[in-house]
C-alpha cells in the first residue's frame, strides 16, 4: 500500500446530533435537512491535501475572479477536474480549460476524489462522482458573500466542502437570499456536506480573522467538490 492509500484509509465514524464547536474528530453534526458538518473528518489527510493544493496552484495559478457586476472577488481561486468554475463580466459558468492558459484544468488528484466520495457517503450521499473541485485561497479579510451553487448540471448531487488552515465563520442561510444566516465556526479538517432539501441553500464565509496556523500560516484553504455535468 503506498503512502497516499495509507493516508486515505477511512477512519471510524461516530455520528452525533448536536451542533457545537470543538467536536471530537469523527463526530458529525446535523446542520439542516440534508446537510451535515463532519468535524475533523479531513484533518488526518491534511499533509496530502496541502501538497495536492500546492501542485494544483503551480499548474493553474489562483486568481481573483471578476463577478458579472465588475467587482473583484477577495478570495483567490483555481480549479481541478474535468471542469472548472469561472466568472467574469459575461457571467458564471463551468469551462473545461483555464481561460488564462487555454490548457485543461489539472486533473483531480485521486486523494481528493477519494476523500470527497467518502465524506459524501458518510453524510448519506452514496455514489458521489464529482467532476469539478474549486480550490479557494483565503487570507485575513477575505470573504465570500452569500450565494447558492446552482450552475451545476446535476443538482441531485451534493456539495462537499473541506476546510484547511485558519478557522472561518461559515454563514448558513436559507433558500431565499434574504433569509437570516446562522454563523458556524469551521476549523482545520472540518467537512460540510449538503444536498437534498438543502442543496440550494445560500451560504458564505464571513471576513477571515487574523491568525496563524501551524500548517498553513496566514491562509485558509477550502476545497469544494461538485458534479457539474
Amino acid at each position: 500500500m503506498n503512502a497516499v492509500n495509507a493516508v486515505m484509509q477511512r477512519r471510524p465514524y461516530r455520528p452525533t446530533g448536536d451542533l457545537f464547536d470543538g467536536a471530537d474528530p469523527g463526530a458529525s453534526e446535523v446542520l439542516a435537512d440534508g446537510a451535515w458538518v463532519l468535524r475533523g473528518y479531513a484533518a488526518a489527510h491534511a499533509p496530502v491535501l496541502l501538497a495536492e493544493i500546492a501542485a494544483i496552484a503551480a499548474a493553474a495559478a489562483p486568481r481573483h475572479l471578476i463577478v458579472p457586476g465588475g467587482k473583484r472577488m477577495s478570495v483567490a481561486m483555481t480549479n481541478c477536474g474535468a471542469l472548472g468554475w469561472v466568472s467574469d463580466t459575461r457571467g458564471y459558468r463551468y469551462e473545461p480549460c483555464d481561460p488564462q492558459s487555454g490548457k485543461p484544468w489539472p486533473a483531480m488528484p485521486a486523494s481528493l476524489l477519494s476523500l470527497a466520495r467518502e465524506a459524501a457517503d458518510a453524510a448519506g450521499y452514496a455514489g458521489f462522482a464529482p467532476d469539478a473541485s474549486l480550490c479557494n485561497f483565503y487570507q485575513p479579510g477575505a470573504r465570500m458573500s452569500l450565494h447558492r451553487d446552482h450552475d451545476e448540471g446535476d443538482l441531485a448531487a451534493p456539495i462537499v466542502s473541506i476546510s484547511l488552515g485558519l478557522p472561518a465563520t461559515f454563514l448558513w442561510g436559507g433558500l431565499a437570499r434574504a433569509d437570516r444566516a446562522r454563523r458556524l465556526r469551521l476549523v482545520h479538517g472540518d467537512v460540510v456536506v449538503w444536498g437534498g432539501a438543502s442543496r440550494l441553500v445560500h451560504h458564505g464565509v464571513a471576513p477571515l480573522a487574523e491568525g496563524e496556523h501551524p500548517l498553513s500560516g496566514r491562509w485558509r484553504y477550502n476545497l469544494t467538490f461538485r458534479k457539474a455535468r
